[in-house]
């Protein structure tokens, strides 16, 4: 697969700071997963405190799409936003170098009989997403039910903190992973039957090319899950991936979204529709920290 160029090698010397990251983070990971989550929620509180910006990014987010909440409200919601979230990223640690078997097998499953529907007809699967909480670790829970599992994701800009990344999802099931500038290769997989985690429901900025509603808000969105849907025949289920309150996980797919490729406009409001009505039983668990809002349409007023 296509890599970010640098004109260094891994092993440079301006490199260093980066492994001693990754070796933080490995030590991090070998924690038992309830001092991990625990350590998560911990810092969670603090970072909420802490990263002032970034709370405000959260305080919008909320503001815009939650106007019944007061402002202790979203103040709560907020804090445990960033503890979800936290939590997630220690989460995703276990994932790249721990023993994810036992939460794959606890995890409660919803819906998987539309996927075994869609690989019965014959058709690969675009499994739309959303960015939850626990992050990394929902790949191998979601591909360990999968014949022929892939995803799309952005490259981190360290190359560094990218194999780290990128090594530690490619760990499980044989996964297969495509860069946006990959999406020939990730089209020709769909069409031999795999099935593609999709996660679009980001700010995509200058590619954004229509509005839907989310939460009542008109939205940015990319009308690309529908090139994708029509140019392979690909079946669409929208997949969210949860954490329960007893500490295990929870993955829900959709019915096959029939239609899906006939209208952008409809699609993007399909999607944003599944996203906000998983949201609204598990507010705390979206990243809430991304400008979702940052593209307005002409004349709409600024969110941030």
């Amino acid at each position: 697969m296509s890599k970010r160029k640098t004109s260094r090698p891994l092993w440079h010397p301006g490199f260093w700071p980066s492994w001693a990251v990754v070796f933080v983070l490995y030590l991090l990971a070998q924690l038992p997963m309830a001092t991990k989550r625990s350590w998560g929620r911990k810092l969670g509180g603090v970072f909420s405190r802490k990263l002032r910006s970034r709370a405000r990014v959260v305080d919008a987010n909320l503001a815009a799409c939650m106007p019944e909440l007061t402002a202790q409200q979203r103040q709560q919601l907020m804090t445990a936003s960033f503890e979800s979230c936290t939590q997630g990223v220690f989460e995703s640690l276990h994932s790249w170098w721990g023993d994810t078997r036992p939460w794959q097998q606890a995890a409660e499953v919803v819906g998987l009989e539309h996927v075994q529907e869609a690989q019965d007809r014959g058709r690969g699967v675009l499994l739309i997403g959303g960015h939850y909480s626990i992050l990394d670790l929902a790949l191998p829970l979601v591909a360990c039910h999968l014949p022929n599992p892939g995803y799309m994701y952005r490259p981190n800009n360290n190359p560094v903190i990218d194999r780290m990344i990128e090594r530690g999802r490619r760990r499980h099931f044989g996964i297969q992973p495509f860069t946006k500038r990959e999406l020939r290769g990730m089209m020709d997989f769909l069409r031999g039957g795999g099935q593609v985690w999709y996660g679009c429901d980001q700010d995509f900025g200058r590619r954004t090319d229509l509005f839907a509603p989310f939460f009542g808000v008109d939205t940015g969105c990319i009308s690309t899950p529908t090139h994708i849907a029509r140019e392979t025949g690909a079946a669409v289920i929208c997949v969210s991936h949860l954490r329960n309150e007893d500490g295990n996980y929870r993955i829900e797919f959709s019915a096959i979204e029939e239609g899906f490729g006939e209208c952008p406009q409809q699609d993007a409001a399909t999607w944003n529709s599944f996203i906000e009505d998983t949201i609204r039983r598990y507010p705390d668990q979206y990243w809430w920290l991304h400008k979702r809002f940052k593209t307005r349409p002409p004349g709409a007023a600024a969110v941030y």
